[in-house]
């Protein structure tokens, strides 16, 4: 079982005991936050519908802070003496999939219903 969930702009495949580097959270290492679903895949069977990834949820644990590369750029213009450096670090933070909880029997038992 895997599930596409969104992360700070971007998707990311997330299976149980992942490790995924996010954008920058708040939160404390050990918290846990709960991540929206888009897609759900169990045993072959996909989900995308709205209406039924609402029982789904994906749970994950704050590991710890990452950065990334350093970006470094420079500003010139010809003939001025204007030069600029300028360089960026993008914060990260990492986390642990703890769990893609499946629907509850009862809701399961409703949707068949209605």
């Amino acid at each position: 079982m895997y599930a596409i969930v969104r992360c700070g702009g971007r998707q990311e495949k997330a299976s149980v005991d992942d490790v995924l580097t996010v954008d920058k959270l708040s939160g404390e290492v050990g918290t846990s936050v709960t991540l929206p679903t888009l897609l759900v895949v169990d045993d072959g069977k996909v989900i995308s519908d709205p209406a039924e990834l609402g029982a789904y949820q994906v749970t994950a644990e704050i590991v710890g802070a990452a950065s990334g590369p350093k970006i470094n750029m420079i500003h010139y213009r010809n003939k001025t003496g204007y030069r600029r450096r300028l360089g960026h670090r993008q914060k990260y933070t990492q986390v642990r999939v703890t769990g893609i909880g499946a629907p509850k029997a009862k809701a399961a038992a409703a949707r068949k219903k209605g």
